[in-house]
């Protein structure tokens, strides 16, 4: 079962977005990385450069933002009142808006362990992110 149908099962509205991903990754980038000087970024590999693939969870686990990780960021995800949210990718344009996000859980994505996941409320006050390292790094979960 894919993420759309697992969420419509529980009662989420998802509408897809099929254009916005990378404007959403650079909303997540200035709503959490705004911190950081553009050395810095290229530094701990935010963004594509020199061959190296770059990644904006990397802000975690180059320890340049606080963070939960791990099954700590796990139950504060799960914990933390959902209503509208974006999930979105590292490397595709393809994204989702939700509405009624409540019930949205950690294990929800079970399926979808090798690829980078960027999930935030629809303000950009806290993120969730599931990289394709998880059990090295990640999962993160931050404030802004």
């Amino acid at each position: 079962m894919d993420i759309i149908d697992i969420l419509k099962n529980k009662t989420i509205k998802v509408r897809e977005l099929p254009k916005w991903g990378a404007y959403l990754r650079k909303e997540w980038e200035t709503n959490f990385a705004d911190h950081l000087s553009d050395e810095e970024k290229r530094a701990i590999y935010l963004f594509d450069h020199g061959g190296y693939c770059g990644y904006l969870w990397h802000l975690f686990s180059f320890k340049k933002k606080d963070c939960l990780e791990g099954e700590e960021a796990e139950e504060a995800f799960n914990n933390e009142p959902k209503n509208q949210c974006y999930i979105f990718y590292q490397n595709s344009d393809y994204a989702l808006h939700l509405e009624n996000a409540a019930t949205l859980s950690t294990s929800d994505f079970f399926d979808e362990t090798d690829i980078d996941i960027y999930i935030v409320d629809k303000q950009f006050r806290w993120t969730f992110v599931i990289t394709h390292e998880t059990g090295w790094c990640g999962p993160y979960f931050s404030k802004r």
